[in-house]
C-alpha cells in the first residue's frame, strides 16, 4: 500500500515551505537578491540548507517564488483598492496610488522584485508581474475612457509608461529617499498626480482623487 500523508504532515510542510518563503523575502527586503542564499536563508528560517533544497532545488527556484509571491499579494491589493473605488476615475487614481505606496513603503524589496538584475529565468516571471500591473491599470484607464472622463489616449502605451514613472520616480537610483512618513505620502501623491495629469485628468486635486494615499 503507497504511503499517503496525513493531514498534519501536509500542514507540517506547507508551513516549512511558507517559513522558508518569509525568510527569503525578509532578506530580498534587506539586502535584495544577492541576499537571498540559500545558506542564509537556512539560518533565518532556523532549519539545515539541506532542508531548503528539498523545497527548493536552486536559489534561482527560491527566487522566482518570492517574485510570484509578492506578485499575487501586490496585485490582490492593487484590485481591492480599485475595487473599491466609488468610480472608474477614482479607482484609476486608486490602483495607481496604491501600486506607488506599497512599492515606496517596501522600497528595497520592491527594486529585488521589479528590477534588480536577477537571472533569465526569473526576470521573466518579474516581466510577468510588471505586464500584471500595467494590464490593470490599462483596464481602470479604459474603465475611464467608456465613461468619457478621459481624452482619447492609447491606454496599451500609457499603462506601461505609468508603471516606469513609479519606479523610476520612487525606488530608481535617481530617486530620493523619502526622510519620514510625511515625505513618503507626498512623493505617492506627487506622483499619482503626475500620472494622472498625463493622462489628462488636470485637476486631479480639486476632485480629491489623490487626498488619501495608502502607506503599506
Amino acid at each position: 500500500m503507497p504511503y499517503r500523508r496525513t493531514e498534519n504532515v501536509v500542514r507540517r510542510l506547507a508551513a516549512r515551505e511558507q517559513a522558508i518563503l518569509h525568510a527569503a523575502l525578509s532578506l530580498a527586503g534587506e539586502g535584495g537578491m544577492e541576499a537571498v542564499q540559500i545558506a542564509a536563508v537556512a539560518k533565518r528560517a532556523n532549519i539545515a540548507a539541506g532542508t531548503v533544497y528539498r523545497y527548493f532545488p536552486s536559489k534561482n527556484d527560491l527566487v522566482s517564488d518570492v517574485i510570484v509571491t509578492v506578485s499575487d499579494r501586490e496585485l490582490a491589493a492593487i484590485r481591492r483598492a480599485a475595487d473599491a473605488a466609488p468610480g472608474p476615475l477614482s479607482a484609476l487614481a486608486a490602483c495607481i496610488a496604491t501600486f506607488a505606496a506599497r512599492t515606496l513603503a517596501e522600497r528595497r524589496l520592491a527594486w529585488a522584485v521589479l528590477a534588480e538584475p536577477i537571472e533569465a529565468e526569473a526576470d521573466a516571471i518579474r516581466l510577468d508581474f510588471r505586464q500584471s500591473v500595467a494590464a490593470e491599470i490599462e483596464a481602470r484607464i479604459r474603465a475611464a475612457r467608456t465613461r468619457q472622463l478621459l481624452p482619447e489616449l492609447d491606454a496599451r502605451a500609457a499603462a506601461p509608461a505609468i508603471v516606469g514613472a513609479v519606479l523610476e520616480g520612487l525606488i530608481g537610483p535617481l530617486a530620493p529617499e523619502p526622510a519620514d512618513a510625511a515625505a513618503a505620502r507626498q512623493a505617492v501623491q506627487e506622483t499619482t498626480l503626475l500620472a494622472l495629469r498625463a493622462l489628462g485628468v488636470v485637476d486631479a486635486r480639486a476632485r480629491g482623487l489623490v487626498a488619501q494615499v495608502p502607506l503599506g
